[in-house]
């Protein structure tokens, strides 16, 4: 991307913001938690998020047809991206957590890990001590601290993922512990298997260290991850820094940047049980986003981010092949009745050499627009 092209979707997205920042006419509340139901000590929750995609370059292939995106694979199609049922018990001092999930989302969600524990987003146990000032022990398999968007699209502003989160990590195997050190400040320390794998491809381990800063108009989260990631070997390291600042100035307007910057170090083997460190994989970038709430039911948002990919092909990290990437995304919300969010979104992916498949062409064109529709329904006792 050239600069004129950051320019203009800097331009573009700072005008967005100050369009969302005029209107402050109706009254809107903070969405609450999603509802469950009860069974003796377990709550219950469900979901379910399918859409439809309109691709303007029209693959050949349609099934993950999508480049770039993550759950909203499919093109030019109807699809069922994620279903998910959380059984839950909130520590006291002991607490459980088990998210079934299904479909084409979590199947991608948990690679190649998939056979052996298909459907298994998190299951964890939770410790919280009496007495222990708010400090929490976690153990099993967890989501990851680190980035601006969560798994699921309910819990985002937009319907489609960014590239920060989609080349991140998606989850953890291991240890989380967290504790409150002033009403403002909260850090953590975690001792997991990498990420996304259940099983460790070596014997070394990644160390996470999570803080979190929080103030009635902003909060400031800074996440690092690092460890030995390269199979058979603990010979390299790879390394994942991930800030995020978000500013809510209103009950109407929030908005937050993103700043991500991981590298690996390959390991390459050159007898038996004997590796050397090889290159270094780069990849790092930054997404702003903006919503506003027009009213409890209306709501609109935008993305913007650049990423500046250089790591080679065979990559562990990024795409596998050096480029800048960018994507600038709009989505418009309606919350109907009983539980259901609608979103309509459109949104351009654009990188600087020829990446994306256009019809039987593979790697043919620079750009690609989608237009989806995504709806998602909850299930609960009260929506």
């Amino acid at each position: 991307m050239n600069a004129k092209g950051l320019l203009r979707g800097l331009v573009a997205a700072g005008c967005l913001s100050a369009a969302f920042a005029v209107a402050q006419s109706a009254d809107t509340t903070t969405p609450a938690a999603p509802p469950a139901w009860s069974a003796g000590p377990i709550d219950f929750s469900a979901f379910v998020d399918g859409y439809y995609n309109f691709n303007a370059n029209h693959p050949a292939t349609k099934s993950y047809g999508n480049q770039l995106h993550n759950f909203d694979f499919d093109a030019d199609s109807f699809s069922l991206s994620m279903a998910r049922v959380t059984l839950s018990h909130d520590p006291d001092p002991v607490g459980v957590r088990l998210d079934l999930g299904f479909g084409k989302g979590y199947r991608y969600f948990l690679g190649g890990d998939y056979s052996d524990f298909a459907h298994i987003e998190q299951a964890y146990v939770a410790v919280k001590p009496k007495g222990g000032r708010g400090f929490e022990a976690d153990f099993g398999e967890f989501v990851t601290s680190a980035g601006a968007e969560l798994t699921e699209a309910k819990d985002d502003w937009n319907y489609s993922r960014s590239f920060l989160y989609a080349f991140g990590p998606f989850y953890h195997v291991g240890l989380r512990t967290s504790m409150p050190l002033t009403k403002s400040f909260t850090a953590g320390v975690q001792v997991v298997n990498g990420w996304n794998n259940f099983s460790d491809n070596n014997s070394g381990k990644t160390i996470g260290v999570t803080t979190l800063y929080t103030n009635p108009k902003f909060t400031f989260a800074g996440n690092y991850y690092g460890g030995p990631e390269n199979a058979g070997t603990n010979k390299g390291k790879r390394n994942y820094f991930d800030t995020v600042l978000t500013l809510t100035p209103t009950a109407r307007f929030s908005w937050y940047l993103n700043y991500d910057y991981w590298q690996n170090r390959n390991a390459a083997q050159i007898a038996p049980d004997q590796y050397v460190t090889t290159t270094l994989d780069r990849f790092q970038g930054f997404a702003t986003a903006a919503k506003f709430q027009a009213t409890q039911k209306v709501a609109f948002a935008g993305r913007f981010e650049y990423i500046a990919d250089a790591s080679d092909a065979g990559a562990s990290i990024g795409t596998g092949l050096r480029q800048n990437l960018n994507e600038f995304t709009l989505t418009a919300e309606y919350k109907m009745p009983e539980g259901t969010l609608a979103r309509l979104e459109y949104r351009r992916d654009g990188s600087d050499l020829p990446y994306f498949n256009k019809g039987m062409a593979a790697a043919a064109v620079k750009n690609q627009s989608t237009l989806e529709l995504g709806v998602i329904a909850f299930f609960g006792p009260k929506r």
